[in-house]
C-alpha cells in the first residue's frame, strides 16, 4: 500500500486483468510487474486523491482499492 496525499491505493492482483487502464491513464502511480499485473508505484504520491479515485472507478476488474488515512475504504 502506498500513500498519495490523504488516500492510499492497493491493487488486488488476484483480480487484476492486466487491461492497463490505470497504467495508461496514470503512469506516475501505476505500472506493470514482471507478471504483467498492475502494481502501485512508489511515485503514486504525485497523484491527487481525485486521480486515485478515478483510477479505481475506471478499473474494469475493480482491482484497485482506495482507503482514507483512517483505513476506511473510499472506493
Amino acid at each position: 500500500m502506498v500513500a498519495a496525499m490523504g488516500f492510499r491505493a492497493t491493487i488486488d492482483q488476484d483480480e487484476c486483468m492486466s487491461v492497463g487502464r490505470c497504467v495508461a491513464d496514470y503512469p506516475a502511480g501505476f505500472g506493470f510487474d514482471d507478471d504483467e499485473l498492475a502494481t502501485v508505484l512508489a511515485t503514486v504520491g504525485e497523484l491527487s486523491d481525485q486521480q486515485l479515485l478515478r483510477a479505481a472507478r475506471n478499473c474494469p476488474s475493480r482491482a484497485i482499492m482506495v482507503v482514507d488515512a483512517d483505513g476506511n475504504q473510499v472506493e
